[in-house]
């Protein structure tokens, strides 16, 4: 993990369907609370909090207490080990179709 105060790794935080649209709900606005949150899923509040839980403990989700409500935002900031990763497979995967496009040309 690259940022010492995470708790949970970002890939098994990403992992789950439910949290990646959670992600992507957050990416959409500036700041949410839960109970606007809520609607947009099929299960319950206590579902959800647990789903920004293991969001808030990889470092992707920030929260702040307004009045009785949370609040949370999105820090894209550690999906940049994702990007990497995928980065070097993108890669990883160009080469090795320009090997075998040039194979396939040289056999013909």
């Amino acid at each position: 993990m690259s940022h010492s105060n995470q708790l949970r790794d970002v890939f098994d935080a990403i992992a789950d369907p439910t949290r990646r649209r959670l992600i992507r709900l957050l990416a959409e606005t500036e700041e949410l609370p839960l109970y606007e949150l809520t609607p947009q899923f099929e299960m319950g509040r206590t579902a959800v909090s647990k789903h920004l839980t293991v969001l808030k403990e990889a470092g992707l989700v920030y929260d702040r207490k307004v009045g009785r409500e949370t609040r949370y935002r999105l820090n894209a900031a550690p999906l940049s080990e994702v990007q990497d990763w995928v980065a070097f497979y993108n890669k990883f995967w160009s080469t090795n179709m320009l090997r075998l496009n040039q194979l396939l040309e040289d056999e013909q």
